[in-house]
C-alpha cells in the first residue's frame, strides 16, 4: 500500500522519500511515529461508525431509528470481536499472503518485556497492537455499508448472523488476496486503501442481501410507480455525512502505513489534501447534476456525492495532483445521481444509496488508478474487482440464503408496517412522536 522512495515534488523543491541523514529521525523515534499514525488512524476511521449510524438514522423513517441504531453499535461490536478471534489472523498469518491462513487463532498483543535495549517487537517498524487496531476498524466499515441497505424490513438477528460470516470470513479472505500478500498483490492489483477491498465488498454483501430480501412493503407499486420514502431527519444524515468525511482522512492517511521519514509526512499530507478534494467534487458535482436532471437540488444526493467523492478516491489518494483527485470525485458524484434511480428501476431498493455510493463508486475508483499510478494496469484493476465481485457475491449469496431458509431475514408484514422499533425492541427513538406519545 505504501510507496517507497518515490520522488515528490513540493513547490519548486523535489524531496526524496527517503530521508537524508540530516533529516532522519531514530529508529525509536520512527516507530513511535508509525504507531501513532495506526493509532490516530483507527480511531478516525472507528469514528466513521458514528457517522454511518447517524446517516443511516436520518435516511431511514421515524419508526426504524431505534433500531438501525442497535444494528450499528452491534455490528461494529461484532466485527471487532470476529476480527480478535480469527479474522486478522486469517488474513495475514498465513503462507505466502495467508488467504487460507490460521482460523480461530486468537491475535496475541505486544510483549512489553520483549522491548530490550531498543530491540523491537515488530520488524516492520510499528508496534502490532496498532497495526490489529487499524485493520479492525476497516471490517466494521465493511459491515456498516450492508446495513444501510437492508434496513426497515430485515430482522435483527439474521443480520448480525450475517456480520459473523463478513467479518469473520468474507471480508479477511479476500482481503489476504491482496493485503495479506496474496495473488492479487503478485497479479499487480492496486487498491491503496480499499475501494474495492471494503467498499465494493460491502456493497456487493448488500446488493445481494437487497435482492434476496426485496423491497419494502410499499416501495414499488403495482403499476410499476416508485413511492417515495422520506427519512427521518435530514440534519442528521447531513450530521453523518460530515463525520464520515472527517474520518476518511484516518482512512484514507493511515494507510501510508509509515510516518516515519520526511517522505512518508509528506505523502500522509498530500492524501489527506486529495482525500478532501475529491469528497468536494462529489459533493459538488452531485448538486449540479441534480439541478440540470431533475430542475431541483437534492440534499440526499449531494451527501451520497460527497460519499462518493471518498469512495472513488480510496483506491488511490496519493498520486494524482489535487485538481485530479476532485475530477475523480467528481465522476463519482455524477455516478451516483444516475445510479440511485437506475437501481429503483430495476425494484432493488436500497434505503440509503449504498449500494451506488460503495459498490458503483468503488469500481469506478478502482479502475480511475491507472490514470496517475503507473505500477497499476487496467488489466490487472479489472481481475481484482472480478475475483473480489465473484466471491463475495457467492459467499454472500449462500450466507443470505442459509440464514433466510434457516431463522428467516425478513420481519413479517405486521411488524414491518408498524416498523422495527417497537417490532423488534419495543421501544421508540422518538416516543414524543410516535405511538409511544399515546402513554404521556
Amino acid at each position: 500500500m505504501k510507496l517507497k522512495g518515490k520522488k515528490l515534488l513540493v513547490g519548486a523543491i523535489t524531496v526524496s522519500a527517503v530521508s537524508s541523514p540530516a533529516l532522519a529521525v531514530s529508529a525509536d523515534s520512527a516507530y513511535i511515529f508509525n504507531t501513532l499514525l495506526f493509532l490516530i488512524g483507527g480511531f478516525l476511521v472507528m469514528w466513521m461508525a458514528a457517522g454511518f449510524a447517524m446517516l443511516e438514522a436520518g435516511l431511514v423513517r421515524t419508526k426504524n431509528v431505534a433500531e438501525i441504531c442497535v444494528k450499528n453499535v452491534s455490528l461494529y461490536a461484532i466485527a471487532c470481536i470476529m476480527w480478535m478471534l480469527m479474522g486478522y489472523n486469517l488474513m495475514y498469518s498465513g503462507v505466502d499472503g495467508g488467504y487460507f491462513g490460521q482460523f480461530f487463532s486468537l491475535w496475541s498483543p505486544d510483549d512489553a518485556a520483549t522491548l530490550v535495549d531498543g530491540a523491537k517487537v515488530d520488524p516492520t517498524g510499528y508496534s502490532a497492537g496498532s497495526d490489529f487496531f487499524f485493520q479492525m476498524v476497516f471490517v466494521a466499515t465493511t459491515a456498516s455499508i450492508v446495513s444501510g441497505t437492508v434496513a426497515e424490513r430485515i430482522k435483527l438477528f439474521p443480520f448480525l448472523a450475517f456480520t459473523v460470516v463478513l467479518a469473520g470470513l468474507i471480508y479477511p479472505i479476500q482481503g489476504a488476496w491482496k493485503w495479506g500478500g496474496g495473488w492479487l498483490d503478485a497479479a499487480g492489483f492496486q487498491d491503496f486503501a480499499g475501494s474495492t477491498l471494503v467498499h465494493s465488498t460491502g456493497g456487493w454483501a448488500a446488493l445481494v442481501g437487497a435482492l434476496i430480501l426485496g423491497p419494502r412493503l410499499g416501495r414499488f407499486t403495482k403499476d410499476g410507480k416508485i413511492k417515495p420514502m422520506p427519512g427521518s431527519s435530514m440534519p442528521l444524515a447531513t450530521l453523518g455525512t460530515f463525520i464520515l468525511w472527517l474520518g476518511w482522512f484516518g482512512f484514507n492517511g493511515a494507510s501510508q502505513l509509515a510516518l516515519g521519514s520526511l517522505g512518508d509526512a509528506i505523502s500522509v499530507s498530500n492524501i489527506f489534501v486529495n482525500t478532501n478534494m475529491a469528497a468536494a467534487g462529489g459533493a459538488v458535482s452531485a448538486m449540479l447534476v441534480t439541478k440540470a436532471v431533475y430542475k431541483k437540488v437534492d440534499l440526499s444526493m449531494i451527501l451520497n456525492g460527497a460519499l462518493a467523492g471518498l469512495v472513488s478516491i480510496t483506491a488511490e489518494p496519493l498520486t494524482p495532483t489535487p485538481i485530479i483527485a476532485t475530477a475523480i470525485g467528481g465522476v463519482g458524484g455524477a455516478l451516483v445521481v444516475f445510479a440511485v434511480p437506475f437501481f429503483d428501476k430495476l425494484k432493488i431498493d436500497d434505503v440509503v444509496g449504498a449500494i451506488s455510493v460503495h459498490l458503483v463508486c468503488g469500481i469506478w475508483g478502482t479502475l480511475a488508478v491507472p490514470l496517475t499510478n503507473d505500477a497499476a494496469s487496467l488489466p490487472a484493476q479489472l481481475l481484482g474487482i472480478g475475483a473480489i465481485g465473484a466471491f463475495v457475491t457467492i459467499s454472500s449469496t449462500i450466507t443470505w440464503v442459509a440464514l433466510k431458509a434457516t431463522v428467516g431475514i425478513r420481519l413479517d408484514g405486521e411488524d414491518e408496517e408498524r416498523g422495527s422499533d417497537l417490532a423488534e425492541l419495543g421501544m421508540e427513538a422518538y416516543p414524543e412522536f410516535g405511538k409511544g406519545s399515546q402513554k404521556f
